[in-house]
């Protein structure tokens, strides 16, 4: 199998200062940032750069988009591991992908995410596991053990309580994304709703939800009051030619 077809490419350019992150995750991420900016220095002082970082926590709550922006950040290509492609049943083929997968993204550079990670990684000692998955978490600590620091590797999930505990251990860096509070949320839908006109803003908010379900939520509703305006303005004009 070809490499790209086991991986997406995703050119969304996202700005770290766009995602709503606590001060401490916000903090480990600048970090992580100048690390890789000072590089070579670091090395000159015989100090490494972490770049395995693990994005846990709810789900919506902005783990892709922060890998995009770490990516953007950097000025490195990202590559989004195609889950569905790079699961085989036949025996030892997962294994196979995976190596294809982390030497492209080695070669380049790049940054490799790994998105619903506990669906490769999980423990073990799972007794519902297979033999192929325990060889498939023994591979996966092996190609991140031997990772180079100038690529980064950025993996994600809602359950790491599932995830093998030798694999965890290969992370310098866990952030976690927790569902935020009614104050963030109301800072996150002043933002999205900046952009549309005045008197289609004061919309009834929805709390304790995420991110991406506030942003869709808003965007349903902003969608049809705009309908509604439009269409009004659309009769206005109407009338205003036929008479």
């Amino acid at each position: 199998m070809n490499v790209m077809d086991l991986v997406i490419q995703d050119r969304e350019q996202v700005q770290l200062d766009s995602i709503f992150l606590d001060d401490s995750s916000k903090q480990m991420c600048l970090q992580l940032i100048r690390e890789h900016q000072f590089i070579g220095e670091l090395h000159k002082y015989g100090l490494p750069v972490n770049n395995k970082l693990l994005l846990h926590g709810a789900s919506g709550c902005g783990k892709t988009m922060t890998a995009k922006a770490l990516a953007n950040a950097l000025h490195k290509s990202i590559f989004i591991l195609n889950l569905s492609n790079i699961v085989s049943a036949r025996i030892g083929e997962t294994s196979q992908h995976l190596k294809l997968v982390f030497d492209k993204a080695a070669r380049e550079n790049a940054v490799l995410f790994l998105d619903e990670f506990d669906q490769i990684g999980k423990a073990r000692t799972d007794d519902k596991d297979v033999g192929e998955m325990r060889r498939l978490v023994n591979t996966l600590i092996q190609l991140i053990d031997y990772y180079p620091e100038k690529s980064l590797l950025i993996c994600a999930t809602n359950h790491p309580e599932v995830i093998d505990e030798a694999l965890l251990r290969r992370f310098q860096v866990k952030v976690d994304f927790r569902m935020p509070s009614n104050d963030v949320l109301d800072n996150y839908y002043d933002q999205l709703l900046s952009r549309f006109p005045e008197d289609i803003r004061d919309i009834r908010r929805s709390y304790g939800i995420s991110f991406a379900e506030a942003r869709d939520y808003c965007f349903t509703v902003i969608k049809s009051l705009l309908i509604v305006k439009l269409e009004k303005e659309r009769a206005m004009q109407q009338e205003l030619q036929e008479q």
